[in-house]
């Protein structure tokens, strides 16, 4: 699903709160990650009341026999290190609830030890190469509330995993299940099932027993089909079934009023599932790739919806019900066939995020202006018709920080962009741009100009001046100031460049300034006025003056 929704694979890891400035004999937490460590380190071993021990992203490579003696520990996360095998002291730890173990190069037969922590509620074990889950960790471990599988090769569970009966969360995403695993069907207190990325088929009629589940995730799988058992999930919140082989939903899931985020997008639907639009809680919709043509006219009842993708569909038009949707946050139309918005677009007053990218307009569509609110705006053109220019009335979105204009056939950008103050990221790559106008210079904001694959010779003289200025790209361009070969060596040498030509200009305009005055012909800004209106200094016209009243002595009258 898309990254501004953020589905955690793993149950988040708090970390308590320490204030000590050192480390006592009544220390409580350790935070040790992120350290190049080799070996867990003698004084953490020799804390006897530790109860939280961060070590992941190390190089650790044993757990030494001493862990044994740290009996109050209750967190215990070494993920990401180099462990090859689990010590049997390890065991020992009879208050262990919280342990990570993922991404080591484990031998599986090591796990055997976990099974004597019976006191473990959150076991992570992602990215171990596993082929199977040892039987007796499922057979002697019965407080286990989360179980993180994922990242292995596993084809099935053991059956003993029906012991299992508190377990509220398990993560089996990126394995090999061919069949949904049957024995998760009578754990009655699964909240959250993650099936992500595997071979799944079919689910199983006897899933609707599961009727405390409120996240299912299974993406990227053969479904074809979908139980109508599901509707007695009635707590179901979130469902991702995104890229399967589905072409309708049982009209039976309209009862799952709950729902807040379904996933549809990479199916063959061809229209909106009429069920979906009887989800009054509905917040996030995705429906990328699914060959839409239309919405229902029933779409415009998702009234709470905030985030809508509809990209890479067929609509020609822009779907009047979407205007409807006032709380809308987030809209993707990228690759459609669109070619004009409608007047009614500024009833969208809290739309943030709008992506247009590849779609048919012939100019650039003025209605985006009354956006007040839009913060990101996405049209590029790598695959619709090629915009020429971008209007001046652009300067209307103040509250604009990234604007995406790659990809048409712009020859110069409007001066407005220098009165957008929040305007962050500016990416006009493979245009034709032959300059930038000086007023960008005036975008204190601007940090992130992509600028490549244009026709600039020259850069604006101040634009060093912007202080966000971190990222400028100048690849393609027969630059000439500054000069190729100093674009080639990267932003500081640019910004080197730019720096001592401006301290340059300076000199050269203090000693004129300098030899003006000295010379009687007035300040330097007159001369410069007058120079601009054409006309002479002060002196000269004194001079003509003089000459026509008073004659000098070799003049004849």
């Amino acid at each position: 699903m898309s990254e501004d929704i953020l589905q955690a694979e793993h149950s988040p890891k708090i970390h308590q709160e320490s204030d000590q400035p050192h480390v006592t004999d009544r220390t409580f937490f350790i935070d040790a990650s992120n350290q190049s460590l080799t070996a867990i380190p003698l004084e953490i071993l020799a804390l006897k009341e530790l109860e939280e021990v961060h070590l992941e992203n190390n190089g650790i490579k044993e757990i030494p026999q001493d862990i044994q003696h740290l009996t109050s520990i209750r967190i215990l996360y070494l993920d990401k290190n180099n462990l090859r095998g689990l010590c049997p002291e390890l065991g020992a730890l009879s208050n262990l609830e919280g342990l990570d173990l993922s991404s080591n190069p484990l031998v599986p037969s090591s796990l055997q030890v976990l099974s004597s922590l019976r006191a473990l509620r959150e076991l992570r074990l992602y990215h171990l190469d596993l082929e199977e889950i040892p039987a007796v960790i499922c057979k002697n471990l019965h407080h286990l509330e989360l179980l993180g599988l994922s990242g292995n090769r596993l084809k099935s569970l053991p059956k003993e995993i029906v012991n299992q009966v508190k377990l509220r969360e398990i993560y089996l995403k990126q394995n090999q299940f061919k069949v949904f695993p049957q024995e998760l069907c009578v754990l009655h207190n699964l909240e959250i099932i993650d099936l992500d990325e595997n071979k799944l088929s079919a689910l199983p009629e006897e899933t609707g027993d599961l009727t405390r589940l409120q996240k299912f995730y299974a993406a990227h799988n053969n479904l074809s089909s979908l139980p109508k058992s599901l509707c007695q999930c009635s707590k179901m919140t979130v469902l991702d079934l995104s890229h399967n082989l589905l072409e309708s939903m049982p009209c039976a899931l309209g009862e799952l009023t709950e729902m807040t985020e379904i996933g549809l997008s990479g199916n063959p639907l061809e229209k909106v599932p009429r069920l979906v639009c009887r989800w009054p809680s509905l917040h996030l919709l995705y429906l990328h790739n699914t060959g839409l043509r239309a919405l229902r006219s029933s779409f415009q009842q998702l009234l709470n919806l905030r985030f809508l993708d509809l990209s890479q569909n067929h609509l020609d038009h822009f779907p009047s019900q979407i205007c409807a949707l006032k709380n809308l946050e987030i809209l993707a139309l990228d690759d459609n066939k669109i070619v004009q918005l409608p007047s009614e677009l500024n009833l969208l007053s809290k739309l943030r995020i709008f992506g247009l990218t590849g779609n048919k307009f012939l100019s650039f569509p003025e209605e985006i202006f009354s956006l007040a609110s839009l913060e990101k705006l996405y049209i590029g053109q790598d695959q619709g018709s090629k915009l020429s220019c971008v209007p001046e009335q652009i300067g209307k979105l103040q509250s604009l920080k990234e604007l995406y204009i790659e990809n048409n056939l712009l020859e110069y950008l409007p001066a407005s962009l220098g009165s957008m103050p929040k305007l962050e990221v500016l990416d006009c790559r493979h245009n034709l741009l032959k300059q930038l106008p000086d007023e960008i210079c005036h975008a204190q904001g601007l940090g992130v100009p992509l600028l490549e694959d244009n026709l600039l010779t020259r850069l604006p003289e101040d634009l060093d001046s912007l202080e966000h200025l971190r990222v400028l790209t100048l690849v393609n361009n027969p630059m000439g100031y500054p000069p190729v070969e100093v674009c080639a060596e990267g932003n500081e040498a640019i910004w080197t460049y730019l720096k001592e030509s401006r301290r340059e200009r300076i000199k050269i305009q203090a000693w004129w300034r300098g030899i003006m005055v000295r010379k009687g012909l007035g300040k330097f800004e007159e001369l410069q006025k007058a120079r601009r209106k054409g006309k002479t200094s002060p002196k000269d016209k004194k001079g003509k003056k003089n000459g026509k009243g008073k004659p000098g002595k070799g003049n004849k009258k």
